[in-house]
């Protein structure tokens, strides 16, 4: 299509050249949720939990493989707490003397 000079006319779909393009509004594109994730100490948990910061930049049906991900390295972290040996079981005391 021609302008009334006979230059094309200026597509209203996308930005001019040169001018920045505007931000994506579509309210269904993925967004961080912005939610603060304080360390707990334990580096294992720690990167498990940073771990949720992924699911940030996916669309929903992509947050579950995240999440059961999360899930699953958390749930092995504190099954590992159990396997750990304690601290060594004290000798039964004496049985009476005769």
């Amino acid at each position: 299509m021609t302008g009334t000079t006979g230059e094309p006319a200026a597509q209203a779909a996308g930005p001019a050249a040169g001018e920045p393009a505007e931000p994506d509004d579509d309210p269904a594109a993925p967004a961080p949720l912005g939610v603060p994730r304080t360390p707990t100490g334990h580096a294992e948990v720690d990167a498990h939990l940073e771990r949720l910061g992924d699911a940030d930049h996916l669309a929903t049906d992509g947050h579950v493989e995240v999440y059961e991900d999360v899930h699953r390295g958390l749930r092995d972290a504190l099954t590992a707490l159990d396997a750990r040996p304690g601290p060594p079981v004290p000798p039964p005391p004496y049985g009476p003397r005769s």
